[in-house]
């Protein structure tokens, strides 16, 4: 029986032209617009933060260079004591009494004074010497900052009074020229200094180094750290200088960190951090810019971009409105006069103004509707004709080919006397041909469909052997259903003629009720198929000799059942193909 279905009064739901055209109109102007303005303002708010980042961090390298100036001209003061040959050897001269008031007055204390007026800070030198013969010179500080002492700040200790200090006694191995240390010893962390410590050495034997003095230069860590300024970088911003344990040294900006206090991971949240280490002094320089800070330096370029982007976006928007109603309400009229006939309406016309593309469309419309329905008969009797013949066809070619190698098969089997084998390949041979022929009806029951492709796996079941396993999952309830014949065989042909994958094949077909509809799916593990011929084994264009036999069931099932049923495929390379055949579920079986 066919059946044909028709829409007439059914509603159509579906989007309106005007609004898929201002859709399309979007994405293709707003959204590029706003994607423009989107990454215009990512490079230029990065642009911006990327310039304040190279600022700051410039910023902080030229304090941390000041520092650095600094502390190399503290060693070229120590370094003028350290070199000096003469100086070594007075300190060497052992003879007391007036030898040595005269070196001390003469000599040393010259040099001291010379190397503190070569300072472009206020510091205090204080030399330990080992000759005991050279008399100590020293301050009262009465436990106050030296370095706010009148007068040349120097001092001259024996070297005795440093037999128990721990600094001393893990001051590093001597290097000639470059061992020097900075650290704060004694009262500088009271005061706020730090001290260059360095030894003397007699210089005269640069191989044993023997030690003849100790030097040490205090000075303030404000003086050396003057150049650190958070306001250099911006409001709100945080210096720290911190020793090799994250200790706080020195601070600039408004801070309730306490000097000595760790500086945590917890307290860089929420800023930038800029950090320069200090070679010299072990210690490094933070800098702890607030995001906000970062934020203020972009916030007006963001806000000019959102601005102009959204005031393009309303002009397109207002031209796409424009330009989307004008085509729409021509569509509209072109839908009304389509829909009139679907509903078998085929004197209605239309007329457009113009010479365009619509007055085109209008003309040919009027012109159709004119000559539609003595058409779709003749097209309608024309297709019932051609699948019919295209049935007649693919048994034509099914059935010679498949019945030669059937035979070759018997042949084979009689001569190597494998009678079982070949009484069931006869038996299945006999029902192949019983069911497909079936006294010339289209529409057979399901039943006769299954009992048809078994009896031609069976066949192929001797001519591959163990190769080829195929499995049935059929739902009983679809039994009782009807089907145009032949919907199964040929995609389980195609698949032993194609789909091998090494020397085996693995197939199920499967029978499922779903809702209304009868699904059938012939699922099988082989190579499996190209997108590209997919696409072209549903293409009427393309060669009969490819995809003729899939073509031609798909074509009878919609013709017989209507457009929503037929054939579909899924396949992966590599891993397999599932043809799904959809076919309404019909009781009882008529036949043609």
């Amino acid at each position: 029986m066919t059946t044909k279905r028709t829409a007439g009064n059914n509603e159509h739901r579906y989007i309106p032209f005007g609004i898929k055209l201002m859709i399309t109109y979007s994405l293709f102007i707003i959204i590029p617009v706003l994607l423009v303005g989107y990454t215009a303002n990512i490079i230029f708010t990065d642009s911006i933060q990327e310039r304040t980042r190279e600022i700051n961090q410039g910023t902080l390298e030229q304090m941390k260079d000041n520092i650095g100036y600094k502390l190399k001209d503290m060693s070229r003061i120590s370094g003028m004591l350290y070199f000096d040959n003469n100086l070594a050897s007075y300190l060497r001269h052992y003879e007391e009494g007036w030898v040595s008031y005269e070196a001390t007055t003469k000599q040393l204390i010259p040099k001291i004074q010379t190397t503190i007026e070569a300072a472009n800070n206020k510091m205090r030198l204080v030399v330990y010497l080992h000759n005991e013969s050279l008399p100590e010179i020293y301050h009262n500080y009465m436990n106050n900052d030296p370095l706010k002492a009148e007068g040349p700040l120097f001092d001259l200790y024996h070297i005795t009074r440093l037999k128990d200090a721990s600094w001393y006694k893990n001051y590093p191995k001597e290097r000639y020229g470059t061992t020097l240390q900075w650290k704060q010893v004694e009262g500088d962390a009271k005061f706020g200094h730090i001290s260059l410590l360095r030894r003397l050495v007699d210089t005269n034997n640069p191989i044993l180094l023997e030690e003849i003095g100790f030097v040490r230069i205090s000075v303030r860590l404000t003086d050396l750290l003057e150049s650190v300024d958070s306001e250099k970088i911006g409001k709100g911003t945080k210096i720290f200088a911190t020793d090799e344990n994250r200790n706080i040294m020195f601070s600039s900006g408004e801070t309730d960190y306490k000097l000595g206090e760790a500086l945590s991971e917890e307290k860089l949240d929420g800023h930038w951090v800029i950090d320069e280490e200090i070679p010299q002094l072990g210690w490094h320089l933070v800098a702890l810019v607030p995001t906000d800070m970062m934020e203020q330096a972009t916030r007006k370029v963001r806000l000019w971009t959102f601005f102009i982007s959204i005031a393009c976006c309303i002009v397109f928007a207002l031209a796409g409105l424009f330009i989307s109603r004008f085509y729409s309400r021509k569509v509209s009229k072109i839908v009304r006069v389509l829909d009139s006939f679907q509903e078998g309406d085929f004197q209605k016309s239309i007329q457009f103004k113009g010479k365009d593309e619509f007055t085109r469309i209008s003309v040919a419309l009027n012109e159709m509707g004119r000559n539609i329905d003595e058409l779709i008969h003749e097209v309608y009797e024309t297709n019932i004709k051609k699948k019919e013949a295209e049935l007649e066809s693919l048994q034509a070619q099914i059935n010679p080919h498949f019945l030669y190698n059937t035979l070759s098969s018997i042949s084979r089997l009689a001569k190597f006397g494998e009678v079982d084998k070949l009484q069931r390949m006869v038996l299945d041979l006999a029902k192949f041909y019983r069911l497909s022929l079936n006294e010339g009806r289209t529409v057979i029951p399901i039943k006769n469909e299954l009992e048809q492709v078994g009896a031609y796996i069976n066949i192929q079941r001797t001519k591959f052997g163990e190769g080829l396993q195929v499995l049935f999952d059929i739902d009983p309830d679809i039994l009782k259903f009807t089907t145009v014949k032949l919907i199964l065989q040929p995609f389980v042909e195609n698949a032993l003629e194609h789909a091998w994958y090494g020397d085996h094949i693995n197939i199920r077909i499967v029978g499922k009720l779903e809702g209304e509809m009868v699904a059938f799916r012939v699922i099988d593990d082989g190579i499996g198929i190209h997108p590209e011929t997919v696409l072209q084994l549903f293409d009427p264009a393309e060669s009969l000799n490819v995809g003729y036999g899939i073509r031609n069931v798909d074509g009878r099932i919609k013709l017989h059942y209507g457009a929503e049923y037929g054939v579909s495929i899924v396949s992966k390379r590599g891993i397999g193909t599932s043809v799904n055949v959809t076919i309404p579920a019909y009781i009882p079986a008529c036949p043609d």
